[in-house]
């Protein structure tokens, strides 16, 4: 009789199965490669056995403050060091980290560390006055820990305690382990929100370690990379690159502010082979003066997300020698997911040729179990004719685990085993996908989301306003940017700068719209706002 494997007595033992987690890449760091420096910033320069060490007392200096496994523990940082180490600390003690941006404004913030049950949060002197702010709006008992840095003069402490005090409770020796179950929640992230509050994307700790080795596999990353952290380490958590590195035994270069001078500097200095961002950042290193870029003689590796860089840019990454990678994903997909996987021969091609390949958000990464446009209603794939639109679906390891407290949006992304992100693409003959519009209408502005709905509701409270509808308008430097349509009540008077300064002054500052046209808005015969034609017309106002 055939002997059949599947029904032999080979179970699964602590000997032949561990669950992943991707702080299991900073153990092997430490020991491996301990004396190797991990992280930079400013005169600071921690080995990775000092990370190490470091991330163990912050693990356990949260225990001993009764924080427990399951419990939340928020950031308001910078790209500094103590960002770094949250990453690993935190979810060490089994605690989930949940990093603000705070880019966002104090009444978005509040929502979000309730919401999240934060029992902590750690604190960036340029940031304490807008989390105090959000603190004064609930009732709570945080413990806030202020993280000072030498790199940054002024702002506030408002917590009881310095976070080098702070670990200082803790013991470098904390006997940390692994979860039980990879499934358990590592991190917490919040989309932003397009229709009321924003929603709280739970990842596990096996995407978190999928999506870091994915990162090695579609960047082509060696050994010991050199990290420039321009990317924000709130967004997606790092896209899951502050574990990319560690696995790689690389080097995070920390840097507070993106602007152009440190970020030659710090190119020059540390030799910088990797850096992440906006089409923003990319334009920002373009249009440095010739003296700043004299001195950079070695390839840097871009990775690029959101909406793509116009041609101008990418030549002028071609002849400053620095390689770019398009890549695309969601909050929902641990940050991107989806790349623009380049082939040898684009590469002979004119540069305006290469750029519409590069346009596209490509085919998906190597831990990513399926990608799809088909049909929002039938889930069927669409034709690969690269014309017949219809939505990106993702499938794997690498989508989240829900919304946090969200049943209902969580059935609904998830639906019928697919990840619905609500994007709207064509599908290439090769298997490549372009986005051509978002069914959300969210406006990507600088690498970040912003809900026209949310900007609409803002200028609908000025009164002079009688009809609003934003919409996104192309961009060379920031991808896209707001563009606001309104309509006046009879007999009133509003500026473009009027209507931009209400914004700036009850929003978050960079959601604010850059164009405003005024005028009766396009609409259907049902008196439906027709969006699209009214994206034509913001486009048409560049040309």
């Amino acid at each position: 009789m055939r002997n059949n494997i599947f029904e032999q007595n080979l179970e699964r033992n602590e000997a032949n199965y561990t669950p992943l987690s991707p702080i299991s890449f900073l153990e092997r760091a430490a020991s491996v490669y301990p004396e190797s420096v991990a992280v930079v910033h400013g005169e600071v320069r921690n080995t990775w056995a000092q990370t190490y060490s470091r991330c163990r007392q912050l693990a356990s200096a949260l225990r001993n403050r009764g924080i427990q496994p399951g419990d939340t523990v928020a950031t308001m940082l910078p790209n500094v060091p103590a960002m770094y180490e949250a990453h690993f600390g935190i979810p060490m003690a089994g605690i989930i980290l949940h990093a603000l941006n705070y880019r966002l404004d104090a009444e978005v913030l509040a929502f979000m560390l309730q919401h999240g049950e934060a029992r902590a949060v750690l604190v960036d002197p340029e940031y304490a006055a807008l989390i105090k702010e959000a603190l004064s709006k609930f009732d709570n008992d945080l413990l806030v820990i202020d993280v000072d840095d030498a790199s940054f003069e002024g702002g506030e402490s408002i917590g009881g305690i310095e976070y080098e005090d702070f670990l200082k409770e803790g013991d470098a020796e904390f006997a940390w382990s692994l979860p039980e179950n990879e499934w358990q929640a590592i991190s917490l992230n919040y989309t932003s929100g397009t229709t009321g509050n924003p929603k709280g994307v739970v990842y596990h700790h096996r995407g978190a370690y999928l999506n870091a080795v994915s990162n090695i596999m579609t960047w082509n990353i060696t050994a010991h990379p050199v990290y420039l952290w321009t990317l924000p380490m709130f967004h997606c958590n790092g896209w899951c690159f502050p574990w990319t590195i560690a696995a790689m035994n690389g080097t995070n270069v920390c840097l507070r502010a993106v602007r152009d001078e440190p970020i030659y500097q710090l190119m020059k200095e540390e030799k910088v082979t990797h850096l992440c961002g906006a089409p923003i950042v990319l334009s920002l290193i373009a249009n440095a003066s010739d003296e700043m870029k004299a001195g950079v003689n070695h390839a840097v590796n871009i990775m690029t997300a959101a909406s793509a860089p116009p041609p101008t840019i990418l030549e002028a990454m071609e002849r400053l020698k620095f390689n770019v990678t398009h890549a695309y994903g969601l909050t929902e997909t641990y940050g991107p997911a989806v790349v623009c996987a380049w082939h040898r021969e684009w590469s002979e091609l004119p540069i305006v040729e290469q750029a519409a390949f590069k346009s596209r958000q490509g085919v998906r990464y190597p831990m990513l179990e399926a990608l799809m446009v088909g049909d929002p209603q039938t889930l069927e794939p669409v034709a690969k004719d690269g014309e017949t639109l219809g939505e990106i679906f993702f499938k794997g390891n690498i989508v989240m685990k829900g919304y946090l407290k969200n049943a209902d949006a969580t059935q609904e992304a998830l639906a019928d085993g697919w990840f619905h992100s609500g994007d709207l693409a064509v599908w290439h003959d090769d298997g490549y996908i372009e986005i051509k519009d978002r069914s959300k209408d969210v406006i990507i502005s600088g690498g970040e989301n912003i809900s026209s709905i949310e900007v609409e509701n803002v200028i609908y409270r000025h009164p002079a306003a009688m009809e609003v509808a934003v919409v996104a308008r192309n961009d060379d430097k920031w991808g896209e940017t707001p563009c606001a349509f309104v309509s006046l009540k009879e007999g009133a008077e509003a500026s473009e700068a009027d209507i931009i300064e209400f914004c700036r002054e009850n929003m978050a500052r960079y959601k604010a719209p850059k164009t405003v046209v005024f005028g009766p808005l396009a609409k259907t015969s049902t008196g439906k706002i027709q969006k699209f034609l009214l994206r034509t017309i913001a486009n048409e106002l560049n040309d």
